[in-house]
């Protein structure tokens, strides 16, 4: 089975919050009349038998929260399943590779995002969402990380990919032809600013220079691996303009369920 786990969470957000209410949005999107349920692989997802979502998450503040989040994902992962979770900032990937972590070992992350997020500390926070990778490899919870697109990179987080061993993949040595080889079990975490702003305006960091819609979706049914959980994160509906963010996000959502259904 495949889960869906809202996590409403945005405390960990050091610029803007609101991105506690893009699972609702993300769920609208994916249930809207515009559409419809079948993924580009022609695998329909309405009321398919291996797909439960799980609603959101009642958490607690931090840092409780994150033990919250933990739990439930471990709970999921160790009966059996696999995971797509809906953020929320991006905090919320370092409670759930903890729980991923505590049934895969040798697990690899797929990062995409236009920001490293390796900070030791962020605002005094070591919790905020530019710093959850930082956490997850100094507590050995994953084999490697590939980050996807970064274009933010300052001195302190080159520092951290090689005291951490980053595979690193700069948005500026992207070539679409690129694919990834990977054995053992794989998690892809997508920060929607992975994206160039001009197709998800809804996004609290605008970095200019990023993904297209279409090469996202391509890395995503590209995926040749194990890959055994997900995330989908920053979406900020605050920012957003006629849904058209919360659409590109729940796009992403079916071809990830896809590739989760299919591997």
């Amino acid at each position: 089975m495949v889960f869906t786990i809202g996590i409403p969470l945005d405390e960990n957000s050091s610029y803007l919050r609101g991105s506690a209410a893009a699972p609702t949005e993300i769920r609208k999107a994916f249930h809207s009349d515009s559409a419809n349920y079948w993924t580009e692989d022609s695998l329909n997802l309405e009321r398919h038998p291996k797909l439960k979502d799980d609603g959101d998450l009642k958490l607690p503040p931090m840092p409780a929260a994150f033990d919250a989040i933990t739990s439930a994902v471990s709970n999921r992962v160790q009966q059996g399943n696999k995971v797509l979770c809906l953020g929320g900032d991006h905090s919320i990937t370092y409670p759930i590779i903890r729980g991923f972590a505590q049934h895969y070992r040798e697990l690899t992350i797929i990062h995409l995002d236009a920001h490293g997020d390796l900070y030791d500390s962020f605002n005094e926070n070591r919790f905020s969402h530019a710093c959850p990778f930082a956490r997850i490899m100094e507590a050995n919870l994953a084999s490697r990380l590939i980050q996807v697109g970064i274009r933010t990179y300052n001195s302190h987080q080159r520092e951290q990919v090689a005291r951490f061993g980053v595979e690193s993949i700069e948005m500026k040595d992207w070539n679409d032809d690129l694919r990834f080889v990977i054995d053992g079990p794989v998690y892809l975490s997508l920060d929607l600013d992975a994206l160039d702003p001009a197709f998800v305006p809804g996004v609290s960091h605008h970095e200019p220079g990023g993904f297209s819609t279409r090469q996202v979706l391509n890395i995503i049914q590209q995926l040749d691996c194990n890959l055994v959980g997900a995330d989908i994160v920053e979406l900020n509906p605050i920012r957003d303009i006629h849904g058209m963010t919360a659409m590109v996000a729940a796009k992403c959502y079916k071809e990830l369920l896809a590739r989760l259904l299919m591997t």
